[in-house]
């Protein structure tokens, strides 16, 4: 059954594609807005650290807040929170206020992320819900490749101010398609849940701990790349649109994973054996990119990196929150909450060390660690 208000599908896929998008559209432009602010390269890297805690304070709001004022609403102001957030760096002075720039966007672009969500669990059902889910994932392993590209482009051309002007414009264009063809989706018997009470069991579930931890360590390891390579490839003499040419290859790594992931989940594989192997197969692409960190070899190993992703990611998820299922909502929120800020320190960490080889194999170990017998109980 689907509801009567059903979005478009286009809008939709756009709509959760343009968190990922933006950033990477933004990730080439890290070695100019360094030169231009004149800060280092440690500290150009935490503009991504930043964005991360305001991204997670952002998934929590939206999804709070759609409960309440409906999703066509909450994601009509987070697309304007978007949109000023992108103003404000265009006019940023001095690299403070680039960050809290940054921060505002952050905040605005976490709307993508879990209202789209919400509004896909509004509108379809059962394995229509699965059909869709496997047609956005399909969307989200491209979108690498337009937002490298394309950010590369711009960087060349008109360095990191053309970047912030393209991912405004980019946010007004969603909010008058927004405006124009999503319908509200939100459910009439909807009520609010107590997010206290519901965070203390998260807080005492070990299965929860263990799975946030999970995804942020192998998403540090996806966002490192993002904002380290470019420094990375300055050394070796890449310009920013060579580094761009590089999303083709997260690209096919990213689909090949997933499909290979759907194959092995056919032949009856066990979802926690899965975890088990692309953790195995992380650490050992990890080790093979420190010892790789002075050459454009590294990619080789960076493949390995993103193919474990794409098994390990949706075997954690489809399995993180299933014992919250009276609760979907607000235990996702605050999952995602959990995990952005994690994501936030540890990526806070990976500018520090300025490795990208180092940093892969340090999140690939501890995940190797954390590998469970089972992802939940």
């Amino acid at each position: 059954m689907q509801n009567i208000n059903q979005p478009p599908l286009w809008l939709l896929i756009l709509l959760i594609m343009f968190p990922q998008l933006v950033q990477t559209i933004y990730s080439p432009a890290l070695p100019d807005i360094a030169s231009s602010f004149r800060v280092s390269s440690e500290q150009a890297a935490q503009t991504l650290s930043v964005y991360f805690v305001s991204f997670a304070i952002g998934v929590v709001l939206w999804g709070w807040l759609s409960d309440r004022i409906g999703r066509r609403p909450a994601m009509m102001i987070g697309l304007t929170f978007y949109a000023l957030g992108e103003a404000l760096a265009i006019v940023a002075i001095n690299f403070n206020m680039l960050l809290l720039a940054r921060m505002v966007a952050a905040l605005g672009a976490a709307a993508g992320s879990v209202l789209v969500q919400t509004m896909l669990r509004d509108s379809y059902k059962s394995t229509a819900l699965a059909r869709v889910f496997s047609i956005i994932g399909a969307a989200l392993a491209v979108s690498p490749v337009f937002g490298l590209l394309s950010g590369g482009w711009l960087v060349s051309l008109y360095g990191h101010m053309g970047v912030f002007i393209a991912l405004s414009s980019f946010s007004i264009l969603l909010l008058v398609l927004t405006a124009i063809a999503l319908p509200e989706t939100r459910p009439e018997n909807t009520i609010g849940h107590s997010m206290l009470s519901l965070a203390v069991r998260m807080a005492r579930d070990s299965s929860f701990w263990r799975n946030a931890m999970l995804i942020s360590l192998l998403n540090t390891m996806i966002f490192s790349y993002y904002s380290l390579a470019p420094f990375l490839f300055e050394q070796f003499g890449w310009d920013s649109r060579a580094f761009g040419w590089t999303g083709f290859l997260l690209m096919f790594s990213s689909l090949f994973g997933s499909l290979l992931n759907r194959k092995l989940l056919a032949s009856n594989k066990h979802t926690e054996q899965l975890v088990r192997h692309a953790c195995s197969l992380a650490l050992l692409s990890g080790i093979a990119a420190w010892g790789l960190q002075s050459s454009p070899w590294i990619l080789v190993p960076v493949v390995g990196v993103v193919v474990a992703y794409g098994i390990a990611i949706p075997n954690i998820l489809s399995h993180a929150l299933r014992q919250y299922s009276e609760q979907t909502g607000a235990a996702g929120a605050l999952f995602g909450l959990v995990y952005y800020l994690l994501l936030a320190l540890m990526l806070g960490l990976a500018g520090v060390v300025q490795q990208l080889g180092l940093v892969l194999t340090a999140c690939a170990m501890i995940a190797w660690l954390y590998r469970p017998s089972s992802i939940s109980h």
